[in-house]
């Protein structure tokens, strides 16, 4: 089996990897082990020293890498840089902060008594297509740093990204084996899982590759951390600062053309200030330049493959005869698909129910603040969530209402090396980043001496 790697805006192939065999994938899982026997067995200075080396070569290469990314998956050239810088940052954290995250605990006890942290072994993790770098990068740092070994299932539209980050790995000075990349079909997933090399699986993506993959882990008694789903709530309310909140709309639903978990989807709007915040959101997704990501003054992308942009041209015709009113856009021409707005949106529709991913947002009135948070609440998702207010303390109070893993108050929502990142719900289980995400895959061992 082969593995093609088409670019979205020419859709000329670029690349083809082939699928492993089953002894090339058992030679990569008995690697992965002998790599960790050694590994565990490092300082964290000496691991520090080639994490920095990683984010180095990341951004000696950033250029490169970024034109990589843009060609297999399709987003903005300066999107894809910036994915790579902020990659390396990720890197340069865990190198400056992994040994205090995993500092031993002690406890109030008559006798001594604390917790340890071991690294587990090797972790599985399969990544998505719509940040090939970040999302590899955002768990990779803080595994390896923590003493474990990696090996990745990368999504089958960005295996060279897969093999760029391997080889800047390697060029870094870490082991054979430390991080792998294993280009595997989906039913060769389950038989790296059952492996007793593998002690912990990570995933992002869909709820139901989570779904899968979360039942496969349980049969098999397997640690596991899922980022799945969003449909993120937008919420505005009747004072806030509109000018600058159809700014952040615009980018936070169009940033990556719409391509992300925490794109901001849901656009619950207070009736008394809908219109204008309608207006002013079209006003200014009207400003937007689509076309090919590498040149510059393109600000929108087309979507990453064919059969993703036919799947959301279904959900907003589909969401149109249900009563959802067109405001903007709507056209597709292979994966260029137009920025959309839809207005007059109901929690019976499918544009409010299902995740939509890429241009297309949703707009939704809500009769008072109460009412948006019920309606943002109202959902099998809870990743993420924004609130729009000049009142600072009743949006912190509003936050804590909302039934989500993050929720920004007049930010815009992002992911951030210092702060755990994750959902609740069907949007998945488990952290990300901080200190709580590099302790995911440890063993949190307790020693008592009397």
């Amino acid at each position: 089996m082969v593995f093609k790697s088409i670019n979205p805006f020419s859709q000329l192939l670029i690349g083809e990897h082939e699928v492993l065999t089953s002894a090339q994938l058992n030679q990569k899982l008995q690697l992965s082990e002998r790599a960790f026997k050694n590994w565990k067995q490092t300082t964290f200075d000496q691991r520090a020293f080639m994490m920095r080396k990683l984010a180095d070569t990341l951004r000696r290469n950033k250029e490169e890498l970024g034109l990589l990314i843009t060609n297999e998956m399709g987003k903005i050239l300066q999107e894809s840089i910036s994915e790579v810088e902020k990659s390396a940052l990720n890197c340069d954290f865990y190198a400056d902060n992994a040994e205090v995250m995993l500092k031993e605990e002690y406890y109030d006890t008559p006798f001594k008594s604390m917790s340890v942290y071991d690294p587990m072994g090797a972790v599985f993790a399969i990544m998505p297509w719509n940040y090939p770098f970040w999302q590899v990068l955002r768990y990779a740092a803080p595994v390896i740093m923590s003493g474990n070994v990696t090996l990745l299932k990368h999504a089958p539209n960005v295996i060279g990204c897969a093999k760029a980050i391997e080889k800047a790995f390697l060029e870094a000075g870490f082991p054979e084996g430390i991080f792998q990349h294993i280009t595997i079909d989906i039913s060769q997933v389950e038989s790296v899982i059952a492996s007793n090399i593998v002690h912990g699986i990570t995933l992002t993506g869909s709820e139901m590759a989570g779904s899968s993959v979360a039942s496969l882990a349980g049969k098999h008694i397997k640690k596991t951390v899922m980022e799945l789903g969003g449909s993120d709530a937008f919420i505005v309310l009747k004072d806030a600062n509109l000018e600058k909140a159809a700014t952040v709309a615009t980018q936070s639903r169009m940033l990556n053309a719409g391509q992300a978990c925490i794109c901001a989807k849901r656009f619950i709007v207070v009736d008394k200030v809908a219109e204008e915040f309608t207006a002013l959101f079209t006003q200014k997704v009207k400003l937007l330049q689509q076309g090919n990501p590498l040149l510059e003054g393109i600000n929108l992308g087309p979507l990453a493959r064919l059969d993703l942009a036919e799947k959301l041209s279904d959900q907003l015709e589909k969401s149109i005869q249900q009563g959802a009113k067109l405001i903007l856009g709507g056209d597709r021409e292979n994966c260029n698909f137009q920025p959309t707005l839809i207005d007059l949106v109901d929690s019976n529709n499918i544009a409010f129910q299902e995740e939509t991913f890429g241009p297309l947002a949703t707009i939704i009135r809500a009769k008072d603040e109460n009412d948006a948070i019920t309606i943002a609440n109202n959902h099998r998702y809870g990743l993420a969530a924004a609130i729009w207010t000049e009142d600072r303390e009743n949006g912190y109070t509003l936050a804590r209402k909302i039934e989500a893993g993050n929720v920004f108050v007049n930010s815009l929502v992002r992911s951030d090396s210092r702060v755990p990142f994750g959902g609740i719900k069907k949007s998945g289980y488990g952290r990300e980043l901080g200190t709580i995400g590099i302790k995911e895959f440890m063993n949190a061992k307790s020693l008592i001496l009397e």
